[in-house]
Parts: C-alpha cells; sequence; structure tokens
C-alpha cells in the first residue's frame, strides 16, 4: 500500500483542507495489536495459574520478542513510528502544555508528547516483567529459563514484583490507556481507527510514513531475528 497522501478534500466548514496520510505503517499496527492481544492472554494465563503457567511462560517469550521488535523498530521504521518523532525534549513538553503550538510541530499527529510519556511507561514495565519472568521462580513447578544464573533470593524477589507491583502496575498503565481513548473519543478524536487502517485526516502539509514493500520486509527479518534470540534465551533453562 502506498505510503503518498491522496488528493485533499475540504473540511464542511471550508476552513482547512484535510489529506488522508499513512501514519502507522503495517508493522506497527501489527505490532500493537498482537501485544495487545498477548498481554491480554499473560493476564488470564497469569491468573488461572497451574498448567496454563506453560502458556504464561511462552507468551512472556512472545511478548520479550515484540518489545524488541518495537525499539528497533523505533529507529528504523515509519516515519511517526520511531521513537525521534514523539519522545520530546522538557522545553518542547512544555510548548505542547501551554501553546501556542508551532506549524511543524505535529503534535497531534501520531504520539502527542504526554501519551509518549504513555508508551514509553508501557514498554519500561513490559520489559520489566519479562526480565523477571525470565528468573522467576515459583517455588512449586516453574521457573524462568534464566532463573538458574542468578541468586535463589534474586529469583524470589524477582518473583514477588513480577506478581505484586509489576502486574498491578501494568494494569494500571493498562486501564489509563483505555481511559485515554475513550476520552479522546468523546472530545471527537478516533485514536483505534487510524491503529486499524494505518491513515488519518490531517489538515496541512504532513509527511507520511514509509509503508512499502521494503519497508515490509525489513520488518519481517527483525521480527524473525528477535524471535531467534528469544528462543535461544528459552533454551538456555534447559
Amino acid at each position: 500500500m502506498s505510503s503518498t497522501p491522496s488528493a485533499p478534500s475540504a473540511s464542511p466548514s471550508g476552513a482547512a483542507t484535510l489529506h488522508t496520510v499513512r501514519i502507522w505503517d503495517l508493522p506497527t499496527r501489527l505490532f500493537h495489536w498482537m501485544l495487545a492481544a498477548a498481554v491480554t492472554a499473560l493476564a488470564i494465563t497469569g491468573q488461572v495459574g497451574g498448567n496454563a503457567l506453560f502458556w504464561h511462560m511462552r507468551l512472556g517469550l512472545l511478548v520479550m520478542t515484540l518489545l524488541v521488535f518495537r525499539l528497533l523498530w523505533g529507529l528504523v521504521g515509519g516515519r511517526w513510528s520511531r521513537f525521534a518523532s514523539f519522545v520530546r525534549w522538557p522545553g518542547t513538553v512544555w510548548r505542547y502544555l501551554r501553546g501556542p503550538h508551532r506549524s511543524d510541530d505535529h503534535f497531534e499527529v501520531g504520539h502527542n508528547p504526554l501519551g509518549a510519556f504513555s508508551v514509553l511507561a508501557m514498554i519500561a514495565l513490559l520489559a520489566a516483567q519479562v526480565a523477571t519472568g525470565l528468573v522467576a521462580d515459583d517455588e512449586i513447578a516453574t521457573t524462568g529459563p534464566l532463573n538458574r544464573f542468578v541468586a535463589n533470593a534474586t529469583g524470589l524477589a524477582a518473583t514477588g514484583w513480577h506478581k505484586g507491583w509489576g502486574k498491578w502496575g501494568l494494569a494500571a498503565l493498562v486501564v489509563l490507556h483505555l481511559v485515554a481513548i475513550g476520552v479522546y473519543r468523546w472530545r471527537g478524536v478516533n485514536l483505534v481507527k487510524p491503529m486499524i487502517s494505518g491513515d488519518k485526516l490531517l489538515p496541512g502539509a504532513v509527511p507520511p510514513s514509509t509503508d512499502s514493500a521494503a519497508t515490509r520486509i525489513l520488518a519481517v527479518l527483525l521480527l524473525a531475528s528477535c524471535g531467534a534470540g528469544a528462543v535461544w534465551i528459552a533454551r538456555l533453562g534447559g
């Protein structure tokens, strides 16, 4: 699918001209929905326990694969998926909060400066959950693949975090994310639709994200490499 903006269309008020712009490339969209599904499944299998922990551990490795992929894609992916497009300096965040905005700020195109904090917090907390899961020990029948490389006390402390503060902190972030989506929808901004279609109607000259066959092939290669790394880590547990 081409990432070139479509022909402009006048808004009903005639005050602005809107263009359909490719904001979220296909790899970013697939990452988003795969991560949402994996985290949901993790919450369910972790709560059920027992034999479901077999799938819980493997879903954790999937999340690790997705996170590493997203970190790499944040450097080489489509324009608005790159960290450089939404991780802002404090001065820029302050300008966003107090206004007025410059025409080249593009705060509302992808992640705005406040939304960026939510994205980074989600990645950081998921990474902490993956890391603690890798060395966890439930003292019953399940241990992480890297547990044998840490002291017993470290494994138990990691398990405590994983089942306690980490789990509830992640749940709070997910709820906050859903509330933000609802608030924006109430204000007339649909954040879900662009993450499905990849496109957004925007005024002015907004540069699109590249979403070509070449970038999608690159994404597949990166994801495969990340998956291979996750399999290697899993096998370290014997």
